[in-house]
């Protein structure tokens, strides 16, 4: 197997953990205030990174690193989980997938930003089909938002961007694992403290449902999903991986098909169909991804 099949098998991994993630902030905003969420299901994902870089006895990151860490941290760890929380109190999980259909188009940018990729011409144009799919299909479910609701969630597209290509172009150097790891040590300090300022006086209102979103968004959304998804954004390149995220709204409606019974439609189909075919063909025309000056810590 290749390094950049590895990357699209690591990378598709990381889009299903992530599918499910919208949902379960929406279900977690429903009985915890958002700024609370925030902190605590970094500051548990924070806890859980130190162990495993303390039993893998990983090396710290160099000092070159540090900032690429911190502007990761700003991105995935603070700035997309506030900032779709905030969001999600004005807007459904539902129609947050109108946004997610602009992820991919937002990493490929960073990636050439920050990551140094440079895709084929031909590529723009099948990771712009591919958005105006997703955003086209989302739009045909007759979804409506508040204005702020929308706002939000662009501005959290925005960092998420940032932060997926900031991290990617780090793991090619320090391992997938742990840049999400250091990035959540680096937060913890601050979001323990504010989990504690921020806690509920008590927890007898939360319901089932709120605790299992705070689980899956802390355990899965903040750690697992990254240990995929950015091995995969090494391995296979940042711009052309990053639009597995095209299937992410896909993924999530065949998981409330599979859970809620909820109807496939033949208009769904048709849209994944021209999904994939837009994924492939920015595939084909992304070019090879940038190579890291010392061996890509991720192989290991």
């Amino acid at each position: 197997m290749t390094k950049e099949t590895s990357g699209w098998i690591n990378g598709l991994l990381g889009v299903v953990i992530f599918s499910a993630s919208l949902p379960a902030t929406r279900a977690a905003v429903a009985d915890f205030d958002p700024l609370f969420l925030t902190a605590a299901r970094a500051a548990i994902a924070g806890v859980l990174a130190v162990a495993l870089l303390l039993v893998f006895r990983e090396r710290w990151p160099q000092r070159s690193d540090l900032g690429s860490l911190v502007i990761t941290a700003i991105g995935v760890v603070v700035g997309f989980p506030l900032l779709t929380a905030l969001a999600l109190q004005y807007i459904t999980s539902a129609h947050s997938i109108v946004f997610i259909g602009l992820l991919p188009l937002s990493t490929a940018i960073f990636g050439v930003l920050r990551g140094g990729e440079r895709p084929h011409p031909a590529f723009w144009i099948f990771s712009c089909v591919g958005s105006a799919v997703v955003v086209g299909f989302a739009f045909s479910r007759g979804l409506s938002s508040a204005p702020i609701g929308d706002l939000l969630m662009l501005a959290a597209i925005v960092v998420c961007g940032l932060g997926y290509a900031e991290g990617a172009k780090l793991s090619r150097t320090l391992g997938g694992w742990q840049v999400i790891s250091w990035a959540l040590v680096i937060s913890l300090p601050l979001m323990a403290v504010l989990s504690f300022i921020l806690m509920p006086p008590t927890f007898r209102n939360v319901g089932i449902p709120a605790w299992i979103g705070l689980a899956y968004v802390a355990l899965f959304s903040m750690l697992i999903g990254f240990v995929f998804w950015y091995r995969g954004l090494a391995q296979g390149g940042i711009a052309a991986v990053g639009q597995l995220q095209l299937l992410q709204p896909f993924f999530g409606f065949a998981i409330s098909a599979t859970l809620l019974g909820e109807t496939v439609s033949t208009m769904m189909l048709m849209s994944a169909v021209a999904v994939v075919a837009c994924v492939a063909g920015a595939r084909k025309y992304a070019g090879r991804p940038a190579v890291a000056a010392t061996p890509i810590a991720a192989e290991k």
